[in-house]
């Protein structure tokens, strides 16, 4: 079921009035109909693979008993069935061709022509996600930062929570598992603050993405037809596309969750403010480099190893970051590139420059220095998007060398206004919006209350307007 679907806006209500108006009475109870909607809400998308999480959730369950052992050994091997349960799951339905295509183009080479059998297996949706829910959850009570849950809905609710069940973010058991236990009780001003965040979200995604999208596949789709400016735009498109995209989704799980009580993790903190590529990554899908920096890089041995293991953990964290979204050299390019552009920060101690403070923190506009920081980190991020966006890499370096090519044959066109910049139409007004609510992404309040009812209701009309046709999130592939 997609968030942006009629069938979603029935399924919301029929819940939210049945959790608090039927249910309320019994914590327990609750908790099994936000299974049950769970299970549902999944099932209506992909009812096939509905098993599967089952069986994902069942396993980690299980291990987590193990795992807590005090017995070191035992504790250590359930830990390793558990990592190997997950990754097993994710090789299998995500990565198995992938590989087994590289295999038989490299004995190609050396002349042998293997008879490899590939998988004819669609992806579930939010294994990835899913996957990473239950290794957290294991990886924390060996860490001894989490005890076993008793309770198998109760653990089953924090893995398969249907606002983050798909795409995310991916939630923390020492987070939200409490959450989960505790007595909720409807809080007006939650439910409000939920139903905002709910309709940004919904703008974002079919207002700004879904129409800018039309743009990118055009622009993407034939590049050699396109001059520089109108590639350029189409990147520039494509880095806000995914932006509200993802992030719309992102607030739409936030929303909808402080709706039945809960608080999730925050996953987007307007990361094309960002003033250099460690802060972007501490704004952009934070619940994933978070759970990549605590479950890997610092196991790894971080940064306080010496520079040549805090290099090496670098690039390991960040080509592992792109291959997790994607089976295909794209990804594992875009994540490259990160880390490269990361690796200078890290080099000269700098990585850590901007981290507590939001930019003009007590301005309203930002130092010629901050906005020039800001534009040479939105430019590398867009170019490592194309990378992203592009179908493989002969077409990421085509649509990159048709900008220099055309820019040195026909500089002036750089005079005249492409047809493509309609797009800043919706990018400008959606800078001024992330602008007035940097210092808080969850804030979307304004003093004067007539005039937020009034905004409200012209953001919902606007998005019953645009709205066409369901269309997927682009991390639902991930």
């Amino acid at each position: 079921m997609l968030f942006n679907s009629l069938e979603y806006l029935l399924f919301l209500p029929i819940v939210f009035c049945l959790y608090w108006f039927v249910f309320n009475r019994s914590l327990r109870l609750q908790n099994i109909l936000i299974l049950a909607a769970s299970y549902f809400f999944y099932g209506w998308w992909s009812i096939q693979f509905l098993g599967l999480l089952a069986l994902s959730t069942l396993l980690d369950y299980l291990y987590g008993f193990g795992v807590a052992s005090t017995n070191k050994a035992r504790s250590k091997f359930f830990l390793v069935l558990s990592v190997i349960n997950n990754l097993g799951i994710l090789a299998v339905f995500k990565y198995y061709n992938f590989f087994a295509a590289q295999i038989k183009t490299g004995l190609a080479v050396t002349g042998i022509h293997a008879n490899i059998t590939f998988l004819h297996l669609a992806l579930p949706i939010g294994i990835s996600f899913y996957t990473f829910h239950g290794m957290s959850y294991v990886f924390d009570i060996y860490r001894n930062y989490q005890k076993p849950i008793r309770n198998f809905v109760d653990y089953a609710v924090f893995v398969s929570f249907f606002p983050l069940l798909v795409a995310g973010p991916i939630e923390r058991a020492s987070h939200l598992l409490p959450q989960v236990q505790r007595k909720r009780s409807f809080d007006h001003d939650q439910a409000v603050d939920g139903f905002r965040l709910l309709t940004w979200g919904l703008f974002k995604k079919i207002v700004i993405a879904d129409t800018l999208s039309a743009t990118v596949d055009k622009i993407f789709g034939n590049y050699h037809g396109y001059y520089a400016p109108s590639l350029i735009i189409g990147a520039i498109a494509f880095s806000f596309q995914i932006y509200c995209d993802f992030s719309g989704y992102s607030d739409i799980a936030l929303g909808t969750a402080k709706l039945f009580g809960f608080e999730l993790l925050s996953n987007f903190k307007f990361p094309y403010f960002s003033r250099d590529i460690a802060e972007f990554w501490r704004r952009w899908h934070i619940s994933l480099s978070s759970w990549f920096r605590d479950y890997l890089y610092i196991p790894l041995g971080g940064s306080k190893e010496g520079k040549y293991k805090a290099l090496r953990n670098t690039f390991i964290i960040f080509i592992v970051s792109g291959f997790w979204h994607g089976a295909n050299w794209t990804f594992i390019a875009w994540g490259f590139i990160h880390a490269c552009g990361f690796l200078p920060l890290l080099l000269l101690n700098r990585n850590r420059k901007n981290v507590s403070n939001v930019v003009a923190q007590d301005g309203k506009w930002p130092t010629f220095r901050e906005l020039t920081q800001m534009l040479f980190t939105f430019c590398f991020v867009t170019i490592a998007w194309i990378f992203f966006r592009a179908p493989n890499i002969k077409a990421a370096l085509s649509y990159i060398a048709q900008i220099g090519s055309s820019t040195i044959k026909y500089p002036k066109q750089y005079l005249s206004i492409p047809s493509t910049s309609i797009v800043f139409v919706y990018i400008v007004p959606l800078l001024l919006i992330d602008w007035w609510l940097r210092r808080n992404e969850r804030n979307l309040r304004i003093k004067t209350g007539p005039l937020e009812m009034l905004l409200s209701w012209v953001m919902v009309i606007v998005t019953m307007l645009y709205f066409q046709k369901e269309s997927t999130f682009i991390y639902f592939q991930f």
